[in-house]
């Protein structure tokens, strides 16, 4: 296997799904969740979400061919997420409702899927795909996983350190930086899809 790892596709990869994670923006949900819970497993949530990520990464591809479905129609779709997702995190709206759960298994479900590895990372990572080299992927995928463990390790400092204002304007920022990469995923995408037409 021939490996060519690229900073700059590592770093954009990285930025990409850490902004569709939103490990930053959840910071509240997961603060009450320790709450409802009492105790989270970081470890345990970090590593069950980063091998979903990196196990969809792999079979993804498989699954969409079996379906009959191309990667440049899946970054399309995921294009389309990653804009609703965007507007969500600028606008402070909702489109997509989360299932509470109570129970002592919060480490697992709702935490590491599909709070972490949700639709919204999945999608992107096939996105992702498209366009870069997969070992490239992994490591933003491994840099994402370190970070969403310290940020759990850590959430209720982070709260107190940066407040509410400073999560809502992290956000924000990372909202308009995720809809510009929606619009140029789309805009690649759909040229690609014209062209095998």
């Amino acid at each position: 296997m021939d490996i060519q790892l690229d900073i700059k596709q590592i770093f954009t990869a990285f930025m990409i799904l850490f902004a569709v994670i939103d490990i930053i923006g959840n910071i509240p949900i997961i603060i009450d969740l320790r709450k409802k819970v009492g105790h989270i497993e970081s470890e345990k949530a970090s590593i069950i979400a980063g091998v979903i990520m990196i196990i969809f990464l792999f079979l993804g591809q498989t699954i969409l061919s079996f379906l009959g479905v191309g990667v440049n129609s899946f970054a399309v779709a995921g294009a389309f997420i990653l804009f609703f997702i965007a507007l969500e995190m600028i606008l402070g709206i909702t489109l997509y409702k989360q299932d509470e759960s109570t129970t002592m298994t919060a480490s697992v479900f709702p935490l590491a899927f599909p709070l972490i590895a949700g639709p919204g990372s999945l999608t992107t990572l096939l996105s992702l795909r498209a366009e870069y080299r997969i070992e490239n992927i992994i490591i933003a995928v491994i840099l994402n996983v370190i970070i969403i463990f310290i940020v759990l390790k850590t959430s209720s400092k982070i709260e107190r350190m940066i407040g509410q204002n400073g999560i809502n304007i992290i956000r924000k920022i990372f909202g308009v930086i995720l809809l510009a990469i929606a619009v140029k995923l789309f805009a690649h995408n759909i040229k690609a899809l014209f062209e095998m037409a």
